[in-house]
């Protein structure tokens, strides 16, 4: 299994707004400048954190991007599933009709345990949490 960059920028734009968190939004070619990511890129991968209510953003001058909620109230679950969709390892688990070997498959029950322990380590992590560790 391997994370897109999607997610893996997506994250990291999402860290870079909670060290803001508190002050005046941050503009997006900042973040790109300091992250090293091309603005175009995470312009695209915001419009779908601002869709799931993660990001808000303002207009003008004194405009800029900041997180919609408190960064101890996002998780890093939360942040990849606005960006990958739900967290599931193989087709089969979510959608039964997908195979029709789904209720024989040895190897089922497997994925399906394995996505909920990703799930549930994802959730189990915060924003706060992520830079926190980052200025230990």
């Amino acid at each position: 299994m391997k994370l897109s960059t999607r997610a893996r920028y997506g994250v990291r734009l999402m860290a870079a707004l909670a060290c803001a968190y508190g002050n005046k939004p941050v503009f997006l070619k900042n973040i790109a400048f300091i992250e090293e990511i091309s603005e175009k890129y995470l312009s695209l991968i915001v419009i779908s954190l601002r869709t799931a209510g993660l990001v808000k953003s303002r207009r003008g001058a004194r405009g800029g991007y900041s997180l919609a909620k408190n960064p101890e109230e996002i998780s890093l679950r939360n942040i990849i599933e606005a960006l990958e969709g739900e967290i599931v390892l193989v087709e089969c688990i979510k959608n039964n009709s997908f195979c029709h070997r789904s209720s024989t498959c040895p190897t089922r029950n497997i994925w399906s345990a394995l996505g909920n322990k990703i799930s549930d380590t994802l959730n189990n992590i915060t924003l706060a949490q992520l830079i926190q560790s980052k200025t230990e």
